[in-house]
This record gives structure tokens, sequence and C-alpha cells, in this order.
């Protein structure tokens, strides 16, 4: 069964990731960025059948296929996802047959606007913005790798296509709890995965502590910065190596963006806000 880690492009998925593998793939709770691996993105064609020849905007034929294949292997698996959980030509994203439970990460899209600016080289706040309130968006992987197609939708789709599907075992995490919070937030998310994983283990506090302070972030951007961060990503146009860990706890909307595109977010997303508790 699948355990997904789902979240809006740049809202804290990775740092989601390096946290649980520290933790369930570790004997100490220290990072090792090579453990990534173990939770792959989904969509990618390694988990998909080697007959399978997937083109351009094929990706939604293939969900239940690959899902099916992924449960037979293991009893349970975690998936890095940042598709919207959505039905497309009647073929849903996944369903309870395969999904054991979701954990979904969620951001202030003001500050999820900075990072997106800064990944996708974006010559302005304005651009990132249309990219952020497209319903029909989507990505796919570098050269044209179909099998990595990700259906993203919107931030405000994104959010409430996981979020508000009370058919499914799930939690909500907050990008911003994770930086307030690390200890409290970190320790609900392993007490969720060992309940739906039927795991009788008190949570480990070293273990805890360990993979909080090794996934902290400071230390990837340093692990970064020396080389050691397999998920680098290529500037558009020019093809340089752009930073992955950017801003992070620095990263500040009030600062940094105009009253313009405040507005426009306030405006556009102004329940989702306030449902989170977030300022308005």
């Amino acid at each position: 069964m699948i355990i997904w880690i789902a979240s809006y492009p740049k809202s804290g998925n990775t740092w989601v990731r390096a946290f649980l593998t520290s933790y369930y793939f570790t004997d100490d709770g220290t990072f090792d960025p090579n453990h990534l691996e173990k939770i792959p993105d989904y969509p990618n064609k390694t988990l998909f059948a080697e007959n399978h020849k997937i083109g351009h905007g094929e990706i939604h034929k293939f969900w239940s296929l690959s899902q099916r294949k992924i449960i037979k292997k293991q009893k349970f698996r975690f998936l890095k996802t940042h598709n919207a959980l959505l039905k497309v030509h009647n073929k849903e994203f996944t369903t309870p047959e395969f999904t054991l439970g979701l954990i979904y990460i969620v951001r202030d899209p003001r500050n999820v606007i900075t990072s997106l600016k800064n990944y996708y080289n974006y010559d302005s706040y304005e651009e990132a913005l249309n990219f952020m309130m497209d319903d029909a968006n989507y990505i796919w992987g570098e050269n044209n790798d179909y099998a990595k197609s990700q259906i993203i939708s919107s931030w405000k789709i994104n959010y409430i296509s996981w979020a508000k599907k009370n058919k499914y075992k799930k939690i909500l995490i907050k990008y911003e709890d994770m930086i307030t919070n690390p200890e409290k937030t970190f320790e609900k998310l392993i007490i969720f995965i060992n309940n739906i994983t039927n795991v009788k283990h008190a949570v480990d506090r070293n273990k805890l502590q360990k993979a909080i302070l090794s996934t902290n972030f400071e230390n990837m951007k340093k692990i970064e910065k020396e080389g050691n961060f397999k998920e680098k990503i290529l500037s558009r146009g020019n093809q340089d190596t752009k930073q992955f860990f950017y801003l992070g706890p620095q990263n500040n909307w009030k600062k940094m963006l105009d009253k313009n595109i405040i507005n426009k977010i306030n405006q556009n997303l102004l329940s989702e806000l306030e449902e989170l508790n977030y300022e308005t």
C-alpha cells in the first residue's frame, strides 16, 4: 500500500522526505542524502512496467496499472508527488485500493511564489503567479520524459484536492509548523504513520531529535553546498545549476512581494488562507 507525501511544489516535500528517511531508514536518525531515493517521485518510469511507453498527455492511463504493480511488491511504500488528487478522463490519480494514507504538506502561497520564482528562474513574480493560478498546469521531467508528467493544477486546486478527500486517512502538515515547532510536528507525523501501518512502538525520542537536527534547513543547505545533494535543478535557458535550498525560514513575503502581487493572492485564495490560519 502507498503512503503519499503530497504537496504543491516548493512547499516542504523534500524536507519531509529527508526527515522520514532519517527516522525510518537509519539506525540512529542521521540523515543520509542517498536515502532520499527510498522515497521516489511519482510518477517516474522506474515504477512502470518496461513495456509501458507513455506519450504526451497519456500519464493518466497508467496510474492504476503502475500503482497495482507497486503494492504487489511491498507491504507499504512512501511515494512523493506534486500531482493533484484528481480524475482525468475518468481515471483517478489513486484510490483506496492502492492508498494506505495521505501526508499533505502545505505552505503559505505568498512564500511559495518566492521559491517558485527562483526554482523556475522566472523573470517576474507576475509570471510565477500565473503558474500558481493555472488550473490546467502540469510539469514533466527533462527531455520530454512523459513518464514523469504531473498534473499539479493550481495551488488552490492542489490543496483542496488532497486536504478535502475524506475517504482517506490523512494528515496535513504546515511548513510553518515544521519551522516553529519541529519536534511536535514531526512527532505527530510519526504517530500518524505508525498508526496506519500498525506499528506498536512508541516514538523514539533520540532518533526523532537526531532526524530533526540532521535535516534542518541549514544542514541541508550545507549538504547541497558540499555537492552531496543529488536532486539539483538546472536554470531555464542557460542550464546552470540552481540552488535548491534557497531561503527557507528566511523567506518572508511581507518583505519580498509588492502590494499588487500580495493583493492578487489574497483575493484569489482568501478562503484557503483563512482556513489555514494564515495572516490575511
